[in-house]
């Protein structure tokens, strides 16, 4: 990234300094080291990366198959395969390069308790931000996944707030009745800032056998197919966030400038690449530059000049017609 283009999209997110509003999201660049050795890419093109979800103890995940291509998409069920939080501090975050770019973990769990002590052990490390997946089922309450209820979410960042003073990024789920609400009671509860959103739950049928393809019968679906979705709820959330100062990193199908730069005018104040790094690793410095050229032509001094700006039609509150 050129000098010029690096002062437009440099930016402070929750007291991290980004060196583009570009962050490589959980589960599509294993623990950060998969990416160095991919030929041409540069840690220095993205503004933090993401690193697997992470439980207490090791997980061995799914049963094949736990991917699927679908139409403008994919589905995974990967199953949270990870070797455990103390292993991915004592053992992985040694290798990386904290001078390059900021590390978020990615915190998971199926107790409101495992996830407050996979924020213990993080605390105690290196890692710059952590990331709250919520999207996990609460095996004490009979599978009712934690994203999908107010209370409950609240409740998880409520227990790891207790265990942090590093900033803690809430990632909500779209599979709820009301994304808004529930970024509501997530801020009460103290998070500083949003992921928006996780994947959509979906399945894929293999019709000569009349079976789902992923072996975990459901995944969540990610790429170009869901991202009119992940606009809406950026908007939503950035609605509830904007009051109290809570930035948001939007994410869900990017694959060109102009899609980030939709999410950035939606309220995003960064922007996740993800299912679109398995077909072009190097896409992160084409993004940059075309953001760069729009925020140019546009004459805007800095990318945070254009985080919000959406204009809606009427009052913004005009209910959805199916004819």
């Amino acid at each position: 990234m050129n000098r010029q283009d690096s002062n437009l999209l440099k930016l402070e997110f929750c007291g991290m300094q980004f060196n583009s509003p570009l962050v490589l999201l959980s589960g599509c660049v294993g623990f950060g080291e998969e990416y160095t050795r991919v030929k041409g890419f540069s840690n220095t093109d993205v503004g933090a990366v993401c690193l697997k979800g992470t439980t207490l103890q090791p997980r061995l995940g799914n049963p094949p198959h736990r991917i699927a291509e679908t139409y403008m998409g994919m589905l995974n069920a990967i199953g949270l395969q990870n070797p455990g939080a103390e292993k991915v501090v004592k053992e992985y975050l040694p290798k990386l390069d904290f001078s390059e770019t900021r590390f978020i973990a990615n915190l998971s769990g199926s107790t409101v308790e495992e996830y407050a002590e996979v924020t213990r052990v993080f605390d105690d490390s290196p890692i710059d931000a952590m990331e709250i997946n919520i999207s996990c089922p609460n095996v004490k309450e009979g599978g009712v996944t934690f994203g999908n209820d107010p209370d409950m979410s609240a409740r998880v960042v409520e227990a790891c707030r207790r265990m942090t003073d590093k900033p803690l990024i809430t990632k909500l789920s779209p599979n709820q009745t009301d994304i808004a609400e529930n970024a509501r009671r997530c801020i009460e509860a103290g998070t500083d800032a949003f992921a928006v959103i996780n994947t959509l739950m979906g399945m894929a049928i293999d019709t000569e056998i009349r079976e789902p393809v992923i072996g975990n019968n459901q995944g969540g679906l990610s790429g170009p197919a869901i991202k009119p979705i992940a606009l809406l709820k950026v908007h939503q959330v950035y609605q509830v966030s904007k009051p109290h100062n809570i930035p948001i990193i939007g994410q869900g199908g990017v694959t060109t400038g102009k899609d980030a730069i939709e999410f950035i005018i939606a309220g995003a104040d960064a922007v996740g690449i993800g299912t679109a790094l398995f077909y072009d690793p190097l896409l992160c410095p084409k993004i940059n530059g075309e953001i760069a050229d729009y925020l140019r032509r546009h004459e805007m001094n800095h990318v945070s000049d254009l985080v919000g700006t959406l204009r809606l039609h009427g009052d913004g509150n005009q209910p959805p017609c199916a004819n």
